[in-house]
């Protein structure tokens, strides 16, 4: 049984010794209705520009290999709501489509976010039409039609993807209102569940938009085969199991954690599943995500709009108590914790999507949508600043895989200045390895730390210098070892991991 706790006490100032350097990477974006992608590195320089055919919409990722998979506007939509996007592509570093995926209909369509799986498959987003009638027979009071969300998964194949995995929010609804319809039961025993009556912060509540509760941010945690969601109009963070089959995600039992697709952990509003207690997230939220590396690996953050009041936008973290893959919640009151555990208060306000990172060495990278892009060191320092508003922008380090194929190793990671005896002398036995790698032929002396990059370019453990890596705690895989040594050079060796 693992059990995480509450480490960390709430403070900007969590990394402790002095003020952290500017995290050594680029900024990826691009901004609305555009067909130009761009990577911005430290010095506030364009270092690579992707010419595509089509207009982007909101997400974006970097592959491994330099490719970039992209959500864009599908000239078809039949439906036409909040960044609506309806395609999903991936393209090579000329812009030229190596596949491309259409999920666009007259009663679905692919939304604002997506997310770039380790393995290589794509999740996304999607609204789905459902009339009043069909609402109304599972105890819906409105008298409109509204579009729940869905999750699907896509795993390219040739020159276009299948849909492996989907999750449907509709699954989830119980109400209150009519014994005589289904899932009748009391909200606020319920909370893995969602009532389909909840009162809602805008958008499509009853007798509103279609646009329903605007699920706009999603994340995958490879270790725990999870995903985490969130939802604008909930004012709400959400995680579900994706170990399940589309099946059992349909229903409420299976998967690692026991408990189907119902949600595992919920946090924002309290009243929204029938409890009395203090709302965290006051009105809009994006960009939710596990923070990767440093000392809050494996806490989950989220640019939480009005975090702050008076207009005032926050990046916050909590770290939830999680035993083996459940979240305990005790009946009757708050999803815990209480309040969350790390706050960075934006230096600009931005009311709609947007974004924001906590990274392995505590720095915190914003971009508020419509105003700029910065970083923040520990001590609350402008270290690093870009005049441009993009909906959505993503960090990628020095050692990112797609940033040293794509860039050349623009830092000198894999290349610095070791010798043909040198590069020849650093290796890692067992490789493949099942539990533990020993380092050979490096200078530990000058070692200052390794970080571990998982297929999809985000650090998933960075330690301090020795002979060793424990590897039991990563899933299977493809990963990167990057050696960081106190003269600035950097060594990097692939690892399978495999049991």
């Amino acid at each position: 049984m693992i059990i995480r706790k509450h480490l960390l006490p709430l403070a900007l100032t969590i990394v402790a010794g002095a003020a952290q350097a500017q995290f050594d990477g680029f900024a990826l974006y691009n901004l609305g209705n555009a067909t130009t992608a761009r990577l911005i590195n430290a010095n506030q320089q364009i270092a690579y520009t992707w010419n595509c055919p089509t207009t982007f919409s909101y997400a974006m990722a970097l592959k491994p290999n330099g490719n970039l998979v992209r959500s864009a506007v599908n000239s078809g939509n039949q439906i036409n709501t909040a960044a609506g996007s309806g395609l999903v592509q991936e393209l090579n570093p000329q812009g030229q489509v190596v596949w491309s995926f259409t999920y666009s209909s007259a009663d679905y369509v692919t939304h604002h976010d997506a997310c770039l799986m380790p393995n290589g498959n794509v999740l996304l987003l999607a609204y789905v039409r459902k009339t009043v009638a069909e609402l109304q027979a599972m105890g819906y009071s409105g008298s409109s039609a509204k579009y729940p969300g869905r999750i699907i998964e896509i795993q390219p194949t040739g020159n276009t993807a299948q849909i492996v995995w989907q999750w449907e929010l509709a699954d989830r609804f119980i109400q209150y209102v009519d014994a005589n319809k289904p899932n009748y039961m009391p909200i606020a025993e319920n909370p893995h569940r969602l009532n389909i009556n909840v009162a809602i912060s805008g958008g499509g509540g009853p007798g509103g938009g279609i646009d329903w509760f605007h699920e706009n941010g999603i994340d995958y945690n490879e270790e725990l085969d999870q995903i985490a969601f969130s939802a604008r109009y909930l004012s709400e963070i959400f995680i579900i199991d994706h170990s399940t089959t589309t099946a059992e995600a349909a229903g409420h039992t299976g998967g690692n954690a026991g408990r189907g697709g119902d949600f595992l952990f919920r946090w924002g509003k309290p009243a929204n599943y029938g409890v009395t207690g203090t709302q965290r997230i006051p009105a809009a939220v994006h960009d939710v995500k596990w923070v990767r590396g440093g000392a809050m690996d494996g806490w989950i953050s989220f640019f939480n709009n009005s975090g702050g009041g008076n207009n005032t936008s926050t990046v916050d973290a909590i770290n939830p108590t999680r035993i083996d893959y459940n979240y305990p919640w005790t009946p009757g009151t708050v999803w815990g914790p209480a309040t969350y555990e790390f706050r960075h208060t934006c230096l600009a306000f931005a009311g709609g999507q947007s974004a924001g990172e906590i990274m392995p060495n505590g720095n915190v990278f914003a971009a508020p949508s419509g105003q700029y892009m910065y970083e923040v060191n520990s001590s609350n320092q402008v270290i690093w600043q870009y005049n441009a508003g993009p909906q959505r922008a993503f960090r990628y380090t020095c050692d990112h895989p797609g940033i040293i194929d794509l860039l050349n190793d623009p830092c000198g990671v894999t290349t610095d200045v070791l010798t043909p005896e040198e590069e020849a002398a650093f290796s890692m036995f067992p490789n493949p390895a099942q539990q533990q790698v020993s380092l050979q032929g490096v200078d530990v002396e000058t070692l200052r730390a390794f970080v571990v990059h998982d297929a999809g370019g985000r650090a998933v453990k960075r330690a301090l210098p020795g002979w060793t890596i424990d590897v039991g705690d990563l899933p299977e895989g493809m990963y990167t070892v990057v050696l960081e040594h106190s003269t600035g050079e950097r060594q990097a060796r692939k690892l399978v991991v495999a049991r």
